[in-house]
Order: C-alpha cells, then structure tokens, then sequence
C-alpha cells in the first residue's frame, strides 16, 4: 500500500510538473509574441519621430544617355510627373537636376537632364528624387547671408536672403518639413523677393543641421515651433515688422503651432502652407494604410507616441499629445490669414485636413487645390500657377 500511495503521489506530482511545464510554455510564447509585438509597435513609431539618417532612395536610374543629356528612370507615379527636379544619385552625390519627361513606356520614363555633372552619373543605381531643386542659395543668382538662430538648444544655421528691394520690413520665414533641410524651401524666394519679402530659411531641433535635443526626436511641431519663435525674434533685430511663416509639409505643423502658441505671434501676418500636415491622426492613419499596417500595429504605434508607457519604444523625452496638433479641431484658436497649396494626389499628406480646416474656417483660410503634384512638389510640377497664387495672396495681405 504503501509503495502504492508513494507511485500515486508521484503520479500526481509529474502531472502538477507538466501543467506547470504546459503554463510556462504558453507564458513563454506569449512574451516572446508580446515583445515581438513591442518591437514592431517601437519600429513603426520610430518611422514618425525619429528623423531619417539617409535620403530615401525612392527611384531607380535604368540608364544615361550622355550625348543626349538624358536619364531613364523606373516609371513610378513620382517619376512621371512632369516638371523640374533633383534627383539624389545613389541616395547621396551627384545631385542631378533634371527636367521634363522625353519619352514614358510602360515601366520606363526618360527625362532631359539640366545639370552639368552627367558624366559622374553611373547605370542602374538607386536614386531618389527630390522636390528641392535649388541646393544653395547661390544657386539662384541672389546676395544671400549666414546666420545663426540662438534657439533654446543652440545655435541653428540659416540663411538670409534679401528681397530685390533689399531687406526690409517684410520678410518670410521658410519652414521645412519631416525629412527635409532648409534648401526645401529655396524654390519660394524668388516669388517672395519680387513681392517684397526678405526670406529666411531655418534649421531646427534634430534636423542634422540644427542643434539636437536629449532624445534627438521629432516633437511633430509640439517643440519645434520654440525654434521658430527664435527665428522670428532673429528677423524682428533685423528690422522685420511684418513676418510670413512658409511651412512645408511638417513645417507646416510647425508653423501653425507657433501662431497658436508663441507669444512673438502678434508679429505674424499670415501663413502660406505647402502639402501641410493639420491633423497628424488623418496623416498617419493614410500613411500606415499605405504601407498595410496592421490596424492594432497602428493604433498601438500611435498611442506609444502619445503616452507615457511608449517612451520606452519611441525614445521620446516627452509623449507628443497628437490631439493637441489637431488644427482641425483647434480652428477656432486660428487669427491668423491662411494660404494652402495642396495638390489631389499629393500621395503622403491626404488633401483632406486642408480641406476640413478650409471648411471650417473659410473666413481666414484660403485653399488653392492641384491636381497631378507628389507630395510638397506643387512647385517642380506648375510653377506658374503656384508663384501666382502667392504673389496675389501676398498683395492681398
């Protein structure tokens, strides 16, 4: 009986050992699911304030006729688009600057090229394409100056670039987007020199060219709008009185946050807005269905960025509150006259924020659509009607 009894306990105690052994597994698979989970949500959020160390290498060089100074690219939706660009050879140099398509087959678009280094350029190589066009304000045959912005974090370069009357009362300062640096916004002073306009072109916080916060993250216009505010105290010195804020893309977020927040905003005239982010909600689910996020990564990767709990996976100082970026819903808080350029198929940032804000408050915001453009290349694609555009809102101002 005895041996009996001791088989039975033993019996019991293997099958405790295997529940246990069974629970332990399925913890363990859980946690390995649940970290990989993490590290997916931490990837993804990562893509949103963390700014790039590469220029993306969105297209592909096919082939280089040099005799006939032209480029055959994969056809894309960018690369077919007619108009001025920059192409990033290899992600990085040369920079080719090329012009309108020659010819457009069914996986191959040739364009003309209209830069002088096309002898550097190899075959078959990745390339990717820009909306800058001009690198450097030299480019565009104008006086121009250094400066240094004393921004909260430091010393942040930029330039100054008088209008054709010289350096006045009215200038404009161009912000630039997600990704971007200040030559974004080089394409505009021409248009706001001949309207009187002395441009001047920032760097902020983690751009790679100004100076770097302790987490070296994007705050999506929640910290670099201070920047600004530095950038416009830099230009009333100068004589400025009357100051135009330019956004691109994110630095239209940028710019919107300054006026809503800034105490220098009395300064402020009025905004123009290019391809502008209003609502980071409405971006960053378009973008994320674009790239066949799941919808539980997406909503887990946009709460990791506005919560304390997701520091950890974004590398945030601070949780960016994304409601708080939601112009749409802050509209009434708007004093300030609005222009925005957006074009249909801007294929990164929806149209549709701008147009909420322009329906809400069509009293100050002035929306003029595009059709055909890529995202922040209303410019590159009909230049005319763009500098129009800006040049009449400006004299309405």
């Amino acid at each position: 009986m005895k041996a009996q009894r001791h088989a039975d306990r033993r019996s019991g105690e293997g099958a405790g050992t295997s529940r246990t052994t069974a629970a332990l597994a399925a913890l363990a698979v859980t946690s390995s699911a649940a970290a990989a989970f993490l590290a997916l949500v931490s990837t993804v959020s990562r893509k949103v304030v963390v700014p790039p160390r590469k220029r993306p290498t969105n297209a592909h060089i096919v082939a280089v006729d040099r005799p006939g100074r032209t480029l055959t690219l994969k056809a894309d939706a960018d690369t077919v688009v007619p108009g001025r660009y920059g192409l990033w050879v290899d992600g990085s140099e040369p920079y080719v600057k090329v012009g309108d398509v020659v010819s457009h087959g069914d996986r191959t678009v040739t364009r003309e090229v209209l830069s002088s280094n096309l002898a550097r350029v190899p075959s078959d190589v990745p390339a990717g394409m820009s909306g800058w066009f001009y690198r450097h304000p030299r480019e565009l045959g104008a006086e121009y100056e250094y400066v240094s912005i004393a921004t909260p974090l430091g010393a942040a370069p930029a330039w100054v670039v008088p209008s054709e009357d010289g350096v006045g009362e009215d200038w404009v300062i161009q912000i630039h987007g997600h990704g971007s640096q200040r030559a974004e916004g080089l394409r505009a002073v021409p248009v706001f020199a001949r309207s009187g306009y002395t441009s001047l072109l920032v760097s902020y916080r983690n751009d790679g060219e100004g100076p770097r916060s302790l987490d070296g993250r994007y705050g999506l216009g929640s910290t670099e709008w201070s920047d600004i505010e530095a950038a416009i105290d830099l230009a009333v010195e100068r004589g400025a009185r009357r100051i135009v804020l330019m956004g691109w893309s994110m630095g239209g977020a940028i710019a919107l946050q300054t006026v809503l927040r800034s105490d220098r905003a009395a300064t402020v005239v009025g905004l123009v807005l290019d391809s502008p982010v209003v609502d980071w909600h409405r971006v960053l689910m378009f973008q994320a269905t674009a790239s066949r996020v799941p919808g539980i990564l997406r909503d887990a990767a946009l709460q990791a960025i506005g919560h304390e709990w997701g520091r950890r996976l974004t590398g945030l100082e601070r949780p960016v509150d994304l409601d708080s970026l939601d112009v749409v819903a802050s509209a009434d808080a708007l004093t300030h006259p609005v222009l925005i350029l957006h074009s249909e198929d801007d294929g990164f940032v929806p149209s549709d924020g701008s147009k909420a804000l322009a329906d809400v408050r069509p009293d100050i915001v002035s929306l003029v659509s595009f059709h055909t453009a890529r995202h922040a290349r209303i410019w590159n694609y009909d230049e005319e009607r763009w500098n129009t555009s800006i040049a009449e809102w400006l004299r309405a101002l």
